[in-house]
């Protein structure tokens, strides 16, 4: 019984270090914001892409507002 049971935690051992392994191949994922399309490395670069980002959608029907207004 024993026997048996060395083999499978030698088995589970060497195919858990093997998928570790292959893992590490597909670039540098598994730091946080590694999957976001802008750099969240700068807080003030990510700032003013929040700020623009934003404030051009929110800001958009105040302006449409203002035109149709003024027209």
């Amino acid at each position: 019984m024993s026997a048996i049971r060395t083999v499978l935690r030698n088995f589970t051992r060497s195919f858990k270090t093997t998928t570790v392994r292959k893992s590490e191949d597909h670039g540098p994922e598994g730091y946080p914001g590694a999957n976001l399309p802008i750099n969240i490395q700068n807080r003030y670069v990510l700032t003013a892409t929040f700020i623009l980002f934003f404030g051009s959608g929110l800001s958009l029907p105040f302006l449409v507002l203002r035109y149709h207004l003024l027209k």
